[in-house]
């Protein structure tokens, strides 16, 4: 298909960054089909005014990944497999994913750091067992970066887990025991949910509001027999509140004062612009800290750095995380590390930022009016629904146009009160045209649902 051309006004980045993902959303849109032949290199680079090596560097990434295949002379043409691929990658999960920044930005950020690391050859430490606890290069470089956020912290004090599961897993089953009392928001992470129940723990929910716990509540439950408190601060997920600096700071005095233990899930803690002080920050003592790469990145990267309340808590859960798990993935952490020092973390966590706002955009104009709250800088919405109507049937009826969305039930600690809500996930493979049409889709569903219900009753 040599009619075809990508656009590159406006874009920012590498050129063949910007080629590579025009190609891409190209054939995930359906503008070029399996089997189409995309132009020649020379060609498309005097279209598009740029050096020959541009394209070649552009098409020789889309290659890689699968989408395209070259044939000799013949040209580049679109894997017949591609779509096959491509629909396998939005398959709806049920999980939150962060947005794919523009321009393949993370491919080619692990493309070029995994091949950095891996120039020792077959000897590299890496390819190896690692230490319980993990690597000392990556607890240094993780303790560097939770300094500067504002919570001190030394390598003795941080363990590197196989990702925020992982790492809620062993504290749970380190710093708790069968029996013990967790707080949690009345809606929350499913993740602790099935942990509680598999490790025989009782959660009891907690009032909130638009910050999230109350500091009261969780002060009456401390003196009722609670003995911690799991909390996402940031971003919460679901209901997306987020908690200011003096919330936090009050949830960390009652955790001090009643002897509380606080779980801090801080997923999204990184991802705002400018980010509240972590309550680890307030109260390292009594803080576990759990930063976690899957939702301000990717999620696959199978890593967390966890800043435990003690060193003698670091080695116990490194302890637990080596029995169960053995060790986080160790090219993982050591690609973690080294964009830390060569500052490519913080681009592509501002570049999920920016998509994130981008998509929030979306949101505003196409859900104008209806009720729903979210974080300006974060990728999923609460929407509450009329009383009457379906979130389980509305789930099923949004998923078909590609969204993911998860009812209100699935997060609630007490299903009894489970509110008539849903989550909805605005990240993922999904590019800003078909967010915009299911989006349009769930806004003329809801009425009609409605209506439905009141024609049966």
């Amino acid at each position: 298909m040599q009619t075809w051309l990508p656009t590159l006004d406006g874009t920012r980045g590498p050129k063949y960054l910007a080629i590579a993902d025009a190609i891409d959303q190209a054939v995930r849109t359906g503008v070029l089909r399996a089997g189409e032949r995309l132009p020649p290199q020379r060609e498309l680079a005097k279209a598009l005014g740029v050096d020959l090596t541009t394209v070649t560097r552009a098409y020789a990434l889309v290659r890689e990944a699968g989408v395209i295949e070259a044939s000799g002379r013949l040209g580049s043409y679109v894997r017949n497999s591609a779509a096959n691929l491509i629909a396998e990658s939005v398959s709806d999960s049920g999980m939150i994913m962060p947005p794919q920044p523009p321009f393949a930005l993370l491919p080619e950020a692990m493309r070029t750091g995994l091949t950095r690391l891996l120039r020792a050859g077959g000897q590299s430490p890496l390819l190896q067992y690692q230490p319980a606890g993990g690597n000392i290069h990556d607890r240094k470089a993780a303790a560097a970066a939770l300094t500067a956020r504002g919570i001190a912290s030394s390598e003795d004090e941080v363990v590197i887990a196989a990702g925020g599961q992982n790492a809620l897993h062993a504290i749970l089953s380190t710093a708790s025991k069968s029996g013990d009392i967790i707080c949690a928001g009345s809606c929350t992470y499913p993740g602790l949910l099935a942990l509680a129940n598999s490790l025989g723990l009782r959660l009891v929910p907690l009032p909130c509001d638009h910050e999230g716990v109350d500091p009261q509540a969780l002060a009456n439950a401390a003196r009722a027999g609670a003995r911690a408190l799991y909390v996402v601060p940031t971003n919460d997920n679901p209901t997306t509140a987020t908690m200011g600096k003096g919330r936090r700071r009050a949830i960390a005095a009652a955790a001090q004062e009643h002897g509380l233990m606080i779980i801090e899930d801080d997923a999204y803690g990184q991802l705002p612009s400018r980010p509240f002080p972590a309550l680890a920050s307030f109260a390292p003592e009594r803080t576990w800290h759990i930063a976690s790469m899957s939702k301000i990145i990717s999620p696959v990267l199978r890593i967390a750095h966890v800043r435990a309340p003690s060193g003698q808590d670091a080695w116990n859960l490194a302890a637990f995380i080596h029995e169960t798990a053995v060790m986080g993935p160790p090219l993982n952490a050591a690609l973690v590390t080294s964009w830390l020092k060569d500052g490519t973390f913080g681009d592509l966590v501002g570049a999920v930022r920016q998509e994130g706002i981008a998509r929030q955009r979306i949101v505003a104009r196409v859900l104008d009016g209806m009720d729903y709250a979210t974080h300006a800088e974060g990728y999923h919405i609460w929407l509450k629904l009329a009383d009457g109507l379906s979130a389980a049937e509305l789930a099923s009826m949004v998923r078909l146009a590609g969204l993911s969305i998860v009812p209100g039930e699935a997060f609630a600690v007490d299903r009894a009160a489970a509110p008539s809500a849903v989550r909805i996930s605005i990240g993922g493979a999904l590019d800003h045209e078909r967010l915009r049409i299911a989006l349009e889709r769930l806004r003329i569903l809801l009425p009609a649902q409605a209506t439905r219900r009141s024609l049966l009753v």
